[in-house]
């Protein structure tokens, strides 16, 4: 093969991939109705950690999916997702919740397509494949890197690490 024509193809490929990059990503949802515990675990994801990297959103999904392995919390994804105190009308009641999001008493609709996108892939592949499971090394806390909450102290959490914008705990 001719270096002119290696050349072209080269060219060709790249111009290919250039396209191909600017496609519309596709569309990764799965319906609540049918995914539930998927729905639950990409939306904790999305709210969470949107902003942040790929290992941060992943060890986002690991922390939830430990705690329901652990007794000390829900069994279910949705119900660890939604853990907090609710008032007699079953609602959550505002900032006492263990996901901020939950009860901030904001919309849970998200806005960001691609993030939601990557939010629900991310479920996906956590749950059904493993994919970065355990990433956090068994942490079953987090919090934002900007904020430092009493309980890492009250409960006797032992530090894991930094991954992204989040701080990982583990019981002792």
């Amino acid at each position: 093969m001719t270096k002119t024509l290696k050349a072209v193809i080269a060219v060709a490929f790249i111009w290919w991939l250039a396209i191909d990059a600017k496609a519309e990503p596709q569309e990764f949802t799965f319906p609540e109705e049918t995914f539930p515990e998927e729905h639950c675990l990409a939306l904790n994801v999305y709210f969470e950690a949107r902003s942040s990297n790929l290992a941060d959103k992943y060890a986002v999904a690991d922390v939830v999916l430990n705690r329901v392995r652990d007794a000390r919390f829900p069994d279910t994804i949705c119900t660890v997702v939604k853990q907090g105190l609710y008032n007699s009308n079953s609602q959550p009641i505002r900032h006492k919740c263990h996901f901020s999001w939950w009860c901030d008493g904001k919309k849970d609709d998200p806005v960001n397509e691609d993030r939601w996108v990557e939010a629900q892939t991310i479920a996906w592949s956590i749950i059904k494949w493993d994919k970065y499971r355990g990433v956090t090394e068994g942490s079953t806390h987090y919090h934002a890197s900007y904020v430092s909450p009493r309980w890492r102290k009250d409960i006797g959490m032992q530090l894991v690490g930094r991954i992204g914008a989040h701080i990982f705990y583990r019981w002792e």
